[in-house]
């Protein structure tokens, strides 16, 4: 399993705005430029962020983006949903119709539940505050 570039950069991105006071307005420039993201992708992941309720954002002057929750409530797999999507070791765990030819008999597939359930379990246990050492 590997995670996409902008799931790495959105871990990136919301440890950079966990380093900053509680009430900090952020722009997408400002933390472009402390996570080493290209503007135009850091936009393109605050708006995900946002929609995923990871960042909450206000208009007009003094505006910004801002966590929407505390560090310690904010956990990698939330990050990670945000950008991916549910995470699913396999196309079968996920909801969506997928083609398989091995469905009727995989024996494997009874069993990726508890494999997913882990890899999601390990990703929650880490907060975003362990990752700017504040936790």
């Amino acid at each position: 399993m590997r995670l996409s570039n902008l799931a790495d950069y959105a871990m990136l991105m919301m440890a950079a705005a966990a380093r900053h006071p509680a009430d900090a307005r952020l722009s997408a420039t400002q933390l472009a430029r402390e996570s080493h993201v290209p503007l135009a992708t850091a936009q393109k992941l605050m708006g995900r962020l946002a929609a995923a309720g990871l960042l909450s954002s206000a208009r007009g002057t003094g505006g910004g983006f801002m966590l929407a929750r505390a560090p310690q409530a904010i956990s990698l797999a939330d990050i990670v949903e945000a950008i991916e999507g549910p995470i699913a070791m396999t196309n079968c765990l996920e909801g969506r119709r997928h083609d398989c030819a091995l469905e009727g008999c995989c024996q494997v597939r009874p069993h990726m539940g508890a494999v997913n359930g882990a890899v999601r379990g390990a990703l929650a246990a880490v907060s975003l505050a362990s990752l700017t050492g504040a936790a």
